[in-house]
């Protein structure tokens, strides 16, 4: 009965991969447990807004190979987690096109369209459907602006313009804007800007972990309440997104003096390991993120201290403990439950004999990795 009860659990997963439908309407609540559980807190939130209220005594109780023995070996939970970061995509016909020099770069929602009809000289709108669009038509910058930093200084006074009501959370932070990774870059956007203009943005994501007498063990954060976006949920030991100007190495380095007062001697031996990707829309918002993935192995004796105020407090877990984390919980911020999932299929984890691995391995890439 249990193994019918698994694969009906695993088909209902891969098929809510592959069938938008079945994503959840938006705004999207998380509920902290996947399923509740006693002395568990359940509260739902908004999954960027607002301030969580588990603690690591709730981290740790939930993590436990005793509080659920019978899924150790059921993939259903990193399945969800795969999905909450890719949803929406049943809304993709609500967006046009975002055209620099006849290469998409981006996706813009009809409605933050009328936004950008207020500013005649920076955008244009083609009626035509070159680029495949149901709707007809694309947007574009005006023909007046040719160059990388016309564009940037134009498109920042927008943002500027339309200000926090429009688009919140502005950090005057710019990422570059390209059709993919490593090639030309046509201007520059506000980081808080990315997802309304449906641009790729990049970002690392490390792994910080030690390993004692053949046990591996990860360092995991949790995110200061007064951040504006997942406050109070668990995070990656170094995560940030990689702004203009700046190599991923390096931004790796600087991410893990900042976040966790790793030194840089430590911090450059971090290593490369690959890339996960997702498509997430929410309303207005397009998002199509590249996580580029480092691990870096500790010293036994290391113990992180946060340098800028974003992290809370760290807590060094086994890294079975953090698979059942990720697994029965949505405690995690989102996108860094998928980073972790790469983790435990390249470290033997997840392993052939788990029903639905090449799924799950197959779904950690589900945006364009480009």
């Amino acid at each position: 009965m249990a193994s019918i009860h698994l694969t009906r659990t695993l088909r209902n997963s891969i098929t809510s991969l592959r069938n938008p439908s079945s994503v959840p309407d938006r705004p999207f609540n998380l509920k902290f447990l996947t399923s509740a559980a006693p002395n568990i807190p359940t509260k739902s939130v908004h999954y960027a807004a607002m301030a969580t209220t588990f603690t690591w005594d709730d981290v740790h109780r939930v993590s436990r190979p005793e509080y659920a023995p019978d899924d150790s070996s059921e993939l259903s939970g990193f399945f969800e987690k795969v999905r909450i970061c890719n949803r929406g995509m049943e809304f993709r016909v609500e967006f046009l096109p975002f055209v620099v020099e006849d290469q998409i770069v981006g996706y813009v929602h009809n409605g933050f369209a009328v936004n950008l009809k207020r500013f005649p000289d920076v955008f244009t709108f083609p009626q035509d459907k070159i680029y495949d669009n149901c709707h007809g038509g694309y947007v574009s910058f005006h023909p007046s602006l040719s160059t990388p930093e016309e564009r940037t200084r134009a498109v920042g006074l927008v943002v500027q313009t339309l200000g926090e009501d429009v688009i919140p959370g502005i950090r005057n932070e710019l990422y570059p804007v390209a059709s993919s990774f490593g090639r030309p870059v046509f201007f520059s956007l506000e980081r808080a800007a990315a997802p309304y203009f449906g641009i790729k943005a990049y970002g690392v994501h490390m792994n910080g972990y030690v390993e004692k007498e053949g046990q591996k063990s990860l360092w995991i954060g949790k995110r200061s309440q007064s951040k504006s976006t997942y406050p109070g949920m668990l995070d990656h030991l170094v995560a940030g997104g990689l702004p203009n100007g700046i190599a991923c190495s390096e931004n790796v380095i600087k991410e893990c003096e900042e976040e966790a007062g790793i030194p840089r001697i430590i911090a450059k031996e971090a290593i490369p390991v690959g890339a996960v990707s997702y498509t997430d829309i929410n309303g207005q918002r397009f998002k199509r993120d590249v996580l580029f993935c480092y691990d870096l192995k500790l010293p036994e004796n290391f113990v992180p201290i946060n340098q800028d105020g974003e992290v809370e407090s760290f807590r060094l877990f086994p890294v079975t403990h953090a698979a059942n984390i990720i697994r029965r919980t949505q405690f995690f911020k989102s996108n860094c439950s998928i980073v972790i999932i790469d983790f435990l299929f390249r470290h033997g984890y997840i392993t052939p004999e788990n029903a639905g691995y090449l799924d799950l391995l197959r779904s950690l890439k589900t945006g364009d990795c480009s």
